[in-house]
């Protein structure tokens, strides 16, 4: 019999799971403390239960496994990048970087991912599978350990589209933002998505307060198709229409992102196109000069020319940052560290 993800049942469901066993409520508030607070491993550490109630918690239970298998620290900016290992033997990867205003952790929210953006190192071998809540939990859990630092901000951004996974991600959501564990304010979380519009509407549905990014990357849609296969499925006036329902519904202006490419979207027609679109929108505007990876041709802008880019935009009122670069020198792009160790590089 296959062991229950006990790290992925709310506060909620761990207390009617106790009930179900035969154990009062209040064990659920213990145990959910030593699995989201204390963020032990093992059953064996929960000291102020009896050993009967630990061995048969072990019995029917697991902590699904989220180990480390490699740590990297950027000598640039003291980024840490991790491979995990999960119960299963798969990989993800997770990204701390260091801010003055906090520690930010970006995790990822499958193995793999099937959206096959063209500049995406992630996407090059497809979805394996979706991350359960507690796998997206326990990246954080982990890096919270491993660099015993308190997490204060969290991006969704990692490997694979957290609205292609929307139970799982809609409960990890649910659960680090929950009193009862790690208790991060839905303020402090971003989620990034390619455009599931019908995904994006549900999200706005659920009145939560977290940021949602939206990966933009064409100024309009035979460009964006061109980068983003999800395109020919949702066009942007429908993708855009979307994010408006969103910050309509949940008063949370848009991020949208776009990874610049030299030549391909970084163009004076590029800026005017962005300018149309954004100008009348509550939105922030993130450039990011695409990271290259060996398995396309597409090229990073120079400083100048990324400058240039955003100077047109903000002389037209659009708010807008180029993203800093963090941990360049450390596999800096998304999925290249995971690939690597399945290419056994």
């Amino acid at each position: 019999m296959e062991k229950k993800d006990i790290a992925s049942y709310s506060f909620e469901e761990l207390k009617m799971e106790m009930e179900r066993i035969g154990e009062k409520a209040f064990r659920a508030k213990q145990i959910y403390e030593w699995l989201h607070k204390k963020l032990v491993d093992d059953f064996s550490e929960m000291s102020n239960l009896s050993k009967t109630l630990r061995e048969k918690l072990d019995a029917e239970y697991e902590i699904r496994k989220v180990e480390m298998v490699t740590r990297q620290i950027s000598k640039m900016d003291g980024t840490n990048k991790f491979l995990f290992c999960l119960n299963d033997g798969n990989m993800v990867e997770s990204v701390l970087m260091k801010y003055k205003h906090g520690n930010s952790v970006c995790i990822s929210s499958q193995v793999g991912c099937r959206m096959g953006c063209r500049f995406c190192a992630s996407t090059l071998d497809g979805l394996e599978r979706n991350l359960t809540p507690s796998e997206m939990l326990r990246q954080i859990y982990q890096i919270q350990k491993i660099s015993g630092e308190r997490v204060s901000n969290i991006v969704i951004m990692g490997t694979g589209e957290p609205l292609d996974n929307y139970d799982n991600f809609l409960k990890f959501i649910h659960m680090i933002s929950d009193e009862h564990g790690l208790n991060i304010s839905q303020r402090n979380i971003t989620a990034s998505t390619c455009g599931i519009v019908p995904n994006i509407r549900r999200l706005a549905e659920e009145k939560l307060q977290i940021t949602l990014a939206l990966s933009l990357h064409g100024s309009n849609q035979e460009k964006r198709k061109s980068l983003m296969p999800v395109a020919n499925k949702y066009h942007l006036p429908e993708v855009l229409e979307a994010c408006d329902y969103y910050f309509e519904k949940t008063g949370r202006r848009i991020t949208f992102e776009y990874s610049l490419v030299h030549g391909v979207n970084d163009t004076k027609e590029d800026a005017a196109e962005l300018i149309e679109i954004l100008k009348s929108r509550n939105c922030h505007l993130n450039l990011i000069p695409v990271n290259p990876i060996k398995e396309r041709d597409y090229q990073k802008p120079d400083k100048k020319s990324a400058e240039n880019f955003k100077n047109k935009l903000e002389k037209n009122g659009i708010n807008v940052t180029i993203r800093r670069e963090m941990g360049s020198d450390i596999d800096g792009a998304c999925g290249q560290l995971r690939r690597k160790s399945m290419q056994g590089v």
